[in-house]
C-alpha cells in the first residue's frame, strides 16, 4: 500500500459511524459535556408588541478546525477523545435530532494545522480535499475564511474553494480596494443570504432570511506577505461591518449572523489595530449573533474574564448571543434563537441561550469515515 493510499483510507474511515443512521440514535442517548446558560429575554416585555407565533432556530459553529478530521495527536503520536472532526459529527448529528430547524456554520482557519494539512499542500494531490468532502458530508450552511487559509498561497486556496458545496463568506479580503466601497473587489463574496422557510410554535411558514457576512483579522497581510504581498487588500474588520451590514439589511435579511474569524476581548478604542475584537464587531448595530474563533479559546465559559461588553456567564458580547467553540473540533457552539415578528413586520430575537457541548464525551473513540470521491 502506497503511503498516500493508507493516508487516504485512514481519512475516509474519519466519518462512518458519525453519519449513519443507526450510530445516530445510539450517541442521542451519551449526554455531551455542557457550558450553558439560562434563558434570557431579549426584547424588554416579551410578547407585547408582537404578532403571534414565535420561531425556534438552532445555529451550531465549529471553528480553527485546522484540518483535524480524525481524533488522532500528531505531536504526540497517538489517538485522542478530545477533538477532532469526526467526533464533533456526532455532537452536530445529536443537536439537529434536538430541534427540527437548524443551521450549521464553520468559522475558519480549517485548512492548516495537520499533517494530512501540509500534505495534501505539499504534494498539491488532485483527490477531492478532505475537508470540503467533510463539509458537504455535514452540510454546512455556509463558513468563512480564517488567516491561515492563506498559508499555502493563493492558487492552492483557490482551488479548494472551488470544490465548497457551502458559501464561503469574507468581507474584508480585497483583490481590488476602492475609494468607493461599492467599487470594492472581494476575494470571495462578502455576505450571503440564506432564505428558510420555518414553522413557528402556532404551525404557520414564514420565509426568514438569514444574513451571514465574514471576517478575517487584516493581519494576513503581514503575516502571510510572501504569499499575498501585491495580491490581495484588506481592511479592519470593525471598519468593514459598519459599511457591509447595513447593505445586507438592505438586501433582505431579516437577522444577520457574523462569523467573525477573531478573539475576544474587552471593548476597545481602537478595535481594527486589534487582533481579537469580536466584542467591538458585536456592538455594530445590525448585527445580531457573533461566532468568534481564531484564539483557541472557549465561550460561555472560564476562559475568558467578565469585562467591558463580554459576559461570559451569559455568553454574550454587547448582549448579543456569541459562542467560541475551542479548536479542533474540540466543541461544538450552540445558540438557540427565539426569533417573533414585530407589529413593524421585522424579526427581532426575544430569546436566546448560548451553549458548548465538548467533543470528549461525544462518542465511543471508533474512529468514523469521509469517503473521498
Amino acid at each position: 500500500m502506497t503511503k498516500r493510499s493508507a493516508l487516504w483510507r485512514s481519512v475516509e474511515r474519519a466519518f462512518e459511524h458519525a453519519t449513519s443512521g443507526d450510530q445516530r440514535k445510539r450517541r442521542g442517548r451519551h449526554l455531551p459535556e455542557k457550558i450553558a446558560v439560562p434563558p434570557k429575554l431579549w426584547a424588554e416585555g416579551g410578547s407585547p408588541g408582537f404578532l403571534p407565533g414565535k420561531v425556534a432556530l438552532r445555529i451550531m459553529a465549529t471553528t480553527d478546525l485546522h484540518a483535524h478530521l480524525i481524533p488522532f495527536d500528531y505531536f504526540n503520536d497517538r489517538p485522542t477523545d478530545t477533538y477532532g472532526l469526526s467526533r464533533t459529527a456526532a455532537l452536530i448529528a445529536v443537536a439537529r435530532s434536538e430541534v427540527s430547524q437548524s443551521l450549521l456554520f464553520d468559522n475558519g482557519d480549517f485548512l492548516q494545522g495537520s499533517a494530512i494539512g501540509d500534505y495534501l499542500a505539499r504534494e498539491r494531490t488532485r483527490l477531492p480535499h478532505p475537508m470540503m468532502t467533510a463539509f458537504r458530508q455535514l452540510d454546512y450552511d455556509a463558513g468563512t475564511l480564517g488567516n491561515h487559509e492563506f498559508n499555502y498561497g493563493l492558487p492552492y486556496l483557490r482551488r479548494v474553494l472551488a470544490e465548497a458545496t457551502h458559501p464561503v463568506v469574507c468581507a474584508n479580503v480585497f483583490l481590488y480596494r476602492a475609494s468607493d466601497t461599492d467599487q470594492d473587489r472581494h476575494f470571495v463574496q462578502p455576505f450571503v443570504l440564506l432564505p428558510r422557510q420555518m414553522r413557528d410554535d402556532t404551525g404557520q411558514s414564514h420565509l426568514i432570511r438569514i444574513g451571514v457576512v465574514g471576517f478575517t483579522p487584516p493581519q494576513i497581510l503581514r503575516w502571510d506577505r510572501q504569499h499575498l504581498d501585491g495580491k490581495l487588500r484588506v481592511r479592519g474588520i470593525v471598519e468593514t461591518a459598519r459599511f457591509c451590514v447595513p447593505k445586507l439589511r438592505a438586501a433582505g435579511a431579516d437577522i444577520i449572523v457574523a462569523l467573525a474569524h477573531t478573539g475576544i476581548a474587552p471593548l476597545s478604542d481602537a478595535p481594527d489595530q486589534n487582533e481579537d475584537c469580536a466584542t467591538d464587531l458585536a456592538a455594530i448595530e445590525g448585527i445580531d449573533v457573533v461566532v468568534a474563533g481564531h484564539s483557541h479559546l472557549t465561550f460561555p465559559g472560564p476562559d475568558h474574564l467578565r469585562s467591558p461588553g463580554v459576559d461570559p456567564v451569559g455568553g454574550t458580547l454587547c448582549k448579543k448571543p456569541a459562542v467560541l467553540p475551542g479548536h479542533f473540533g474540540s466543541h461544538l457552539g450552540i445558540i438557540d434563537l427565539e426569533l417573533q415578528r414585530s407589529l413593524a413586520g421585522r424579526w427581532t430575537i426575544v430569546q436566546a441561550r448560548t451553549e458548548l457541548r465538548a467533543t470528549r464525551q461525544s462518542v465511543p473513540s471508533n474512529p468514523p469515515s469521509v469517503a473521498a470521491e
